[in-house]
């Protein structure tokens, strides 16, 4: 059996142990996932709430157009909702989008390091990937403009951008779209955006009816703590979403996770919540940074991004033995720092005092 050429040197995505397994083989009582940025706070509990009645219609087939799911959110976002497109997680919506406009002959923009979902999906899809790498950790977007061609289809923004955690202001992003040629689609991937508190961030739904090429990717896995039921949306024009959903597996949400993304999305105080509380996360880390004299990018999302001057896959494997999960930037394109998801109070200061045994 012979398979797509393009395919056979694909590094395949090594998931995590799980935690009791982990427990057992460190000897361990407790440990503490920092890894996978993960809502340390759990859900709204209006979603479990939610999601009972629908235990009793397992049998039954999800709605394939996320109908009730479609009306609310779009009367949240206030957009229309022939301009949403809703996938397994964010990350099922990146793989349609290049499924949609990348093949063998096209081009592909994105920055690096970035989400690694980008380079994956678009090499499956037969296309170049032109890469330009991050300026003090944030988007080049001149860069990005330079390397844009005939032969480019889609060009990709993570904003906060994982993962480093920086952001691109609304001005930067607007002088962006201004120059990028309309028939290439701009992918802004905005999973982390419940989790800004910088004021000059875009607000990109109202830049929508001025670029019709424009495609904005967020998530139900991250302040709203539903990653374990994957489900993730796009709001873009009614022509993307239609090519998207032509694409589309036709039941690729399941009916709890609509039904979980509903209640979790009325519930706004648990969100506004979860943001405060990441905010001041992201302080308590940056303080202990300071004193340690570790440098670190300043995050817009929920982790932190720092340089340890050591080996990260070091730093990660004596993190272990003491019981914390968190990210070696080796694999993230950063090789002596760590990626460091935001938990509560409690599970910060114990990584910190980890963090300074180790160091």
């Amino acid at each position: 059996m012979i398979p797509k050429k393009q395919i056979v040197d694909l590094p395949v995505y090594q998931p995590g142990k799980p935690i009791d397994e982990v427990k057992r083989e460190l000897g361990l009582e407790q440990i503490v996932k920092l890894a996978s940025n993960e809502n340390p706070f759990g859900c709204s509990p209006k979603v479990k709430e939610a999601i009972v009645p629908v235990l009793d219609q397992l049998a039954i087939y999800p709605d394939g157009g996320s109908m009730a799911l479609r009306e609310e959110l779009a009367a949240f976002l206030e957009v229309d909702g022939s301009q949403l497109v809703f996938g397994n997680g964010s990350d099922e919506l990146v793989m349609l989008t290049s499924r949609a406009y990348l093949e063998p002959g096209a081009n592909t923009v994105m920055a690096t390091p970035t989400f690694p979902v980008y380079k994956t999906t678009a090499t499956v899809e037969g296309a170049e990937v032109i890469e330009v790498p991050l300026v003090d950790g944030v988007h080049d977007l001149k860069g990005l403009l330079a390397n844009i061609n005939e032969q480019t289809r889609v060009v990709w923004v993570c904003n906060p951008n994982n993962p480093s955690g920086t952001m691109n202001s609304e001005e930067e992003i607007k002088t962006f779209l201004d120059q990028v040629p309309k028939s290439v689609l701009v992918v802004l991937d905005e999973a982390y955006y419940e989790y800004v508190t910088d004021a000059s961030y875009p607000e990109s739904l109202k830049l929508l009816p001025q670029y019709s090429n424009v495609l904005i990717l967020r998530t139900f896995s991250k302040i709203y703590g539903l990653a374990g039921l994957r489900i993730g949306y796009g709001v873009a024009s009614p022509d993307i979403v239609d090519k998207l959903n032509r694409v589309r597996e036709p039941f690729n949400t399941s009916s709890i996770a609509q039904v979980a993304a509903i209640a979790a999305m009325k519930d706004q105080e648990f969100v506004q919540s979860c943001r405060s509380l990441n905010d001041s996360g992201r302080k308590q880390l940056y303080a202990a940074f300071d004193e340690m004299g570790l440098s670190y990018y300043p995050s817009q999302g929920n982790f932190v991004l720092v340089d340890t001057k050591k080996d990260g896959n070091d730093v990660f494997q004596a993190l272990l033995q003491k019981g914390y999960i968190i990210r070696s930037g080796r694999a993230l394109g950063f090789p002596t720092w760590i990626r460091v998801t935001v938990g509560n109070e409690e599970q910060n200061s114990g990584f910190l005092a980890a963090l300074r045994e180790v160091l």
